[in-house]
């Protein structure tokens, strides 16, 4: 019986044949997907929130359905452009100068022949990715402190002017994306360097016959090679150019600097669980940054793929 025959007699079996033969898989696959309907699937029946006039006491079905008057209460209050121009600024900012900075690195190290120098600086980039943000908000203000920051202590030493790092806000907004792309580069490292590992070192020594350098064949080879990761990665990113990270700016805002920390997750917690508790509004606004985060996925996969890449879907 040749392979294609055979196929063909696999795809005519039933559900009840692989299910016999592969149980032990299907058993292993069963709790994750069970984790995934309970805790991810299953609470998007709250979104029915955003449409009603929900009252606790009411209950999701008891609440009173008001269709999309909530969503023009949130468009229309006062807090919801600047949430949306400072989430967009933020993550926008993010993008531009910490999309790039892993793979700058990756570059680096894989150019880096002592393995173990290469491992400890690797391993170095990593650590702050395990570090809660709480964590490094509370070591933030203990370094750029103005008046007893060790990073002040040390300008003031050598005759500068001591320097509002987090208590101002433009320098707020340049430290929250130095220290979110200190934080965040090493994962997106290790993601590229084991897509560098993968790249066939045939094309290197082709380059290298040809005369093209180090440098040369970063860009000719190592690039090309590892653009489908840098694709994925970048829609990955457009779609949380709605979002943010909600621990990062509450970490580090103060009431010194406000001017960009009021985000739409910012506006979301605050809604739903601190100021009004008005659930309706916070879910709203919760599922329009859902909903933009979404299209933001598919327009730039659907982009990806007319470009000839792979993409997500």
């Amino acid at each position: 019986m040749n392979i294609n025959q055979r196929s063909i007699n696999l795809l005519q079996k039933g559900p009840g044949f692989y299910f016999r033969r592969d149980w032990q898989l299907y058993a292993l696959v069963f709790l994750p997907m069970l984790f995934v309907i309970l805790f991810k699937f299953v609470p998007m029946f709250g979104l029915v929130i955003a449409f009603k006039n929900y009252n606790v006491m009411r209950g999701f079905w008891g609440s009173d359905w008001v269709g999309f008057r909530v969503f023009q209460e949130i468009f229309s209050h006062r807090l919801f452009l600047p949430a949306l121009r400072n989430t967009l600024l933020l993550n926008f900012l993010d993008l531009i100068m910490g999309f790039p900075m892993p793979i700058i690195l990756a570059l680096l190290l894989n150019e880096i022949g002592v393995k173990w120098f290469k491992r400890t600086t690797q391993t170095l980039l990593y650590l702050p990715h395990f570090l809660s943000w709480v964590i490094i908000g509370a070591l933030a203000y203990q370094l750029f402190s103005v008046n007893t920051g060790m990073v002040n202590n040390v300008i003031d030493l050598l005759g500068g002017k001591r320097f509002p790092f987090l208590t101002s806000n433009v320098p707020w907004l340049f430290s929250y994306i130095i220290i979110g792309m200190w934080q965040t580069m090493g994962w997106g490292t290790i993601i590229y360097l084991a897509s560098i590992s993968g790249i066939n070192p045939e094309l290197y020594e082709a380059a290298t016959v040809d005369g093209a350098g180090r440098f040369r064949q970063c860009i000719s080879v190592t690039i090309p090679c590892i653009r489908s990761t840098i694709v994925i990665l970048l829609i990955l990113n457009l779609g949380r150019i709605m979002g943010g990270s909600f621990e990062r700016i509450y970490a580090l805002s103060n009431v010194a600097a406000t001017e960009f920390t009021t985000t739409i997750p910012v506006l979301v917690y605050r809604w739903g669980l601190t100021e009004s508790m008005n659930f309706s509004r916070a879910t709203a606004l919760g599922l329009f940054q859902s909903v933009i985060g979404l299209a933001m996925v598919l327009v730039s996969n659907f982009v990806a793929k007319k470009l000839g890449e792979e993409g997500l879907l």
